[in-house]
């Protein structure tokens, strides 16, 4: 399997994960976070042994998607991405980009939608609506 694609499937894996928990959006965001610290790690050491690398791209679309704190610590514990002036510019963007969008949702969603049992149905037949 390609890379690129398992990188993919990690993350889709992780969404499925986390809304089966009682707290999907932190659970996202924990998800995202171990996963782009540790593709940061594989990255580092793909470039190390010059193996097949990470795409830029994957990088930035995971902290894009939560992933940036992650992407962060990543950088600095294995120095890697640090001094790329072209990355780094793309990366402040992604991680404007995904604040800016964690506003929005903050904004135009009550944080009570955002956890599932606000709108599965008690098992007496009753709903909870937040």
């Amino acid at each position: 399997m390609n890379l690129n694609r398992f990188c993919y499937l990690l993350l889709v894996l992780a969404a499925i994960a986390s809304l089966l928990t009682p707290h999907p959006v932190p659970a996202w965001l924990l998800l995202v976070n171990v996963l782009t610290l540790a593709i940061y790690g594989g990255d580092k050491l793909a470039a190390r042994r010059a193996w097949r690398r990470v795409p830029e791209s994957t990088l930035l679309v995971f902290g894009v998607l939560g992933g940036w704190p992650g992407a962060i610590v990543g950088q600095q514990l294995f120095r890697h991405k640090t001094q790329k002036q072209p990355f780094k510019t793309y990366f402040f963007i992604s991680v404007v980009l995904s604040l800016a969008a964690m506003a929005a949702a903050y904004a135009f969603y009550p944080v009570n939608a955002w956890h599932l049992s606000a709108v599965l149905p008690y098992p007496q037949g009753g709903s909870i609506l937040c």
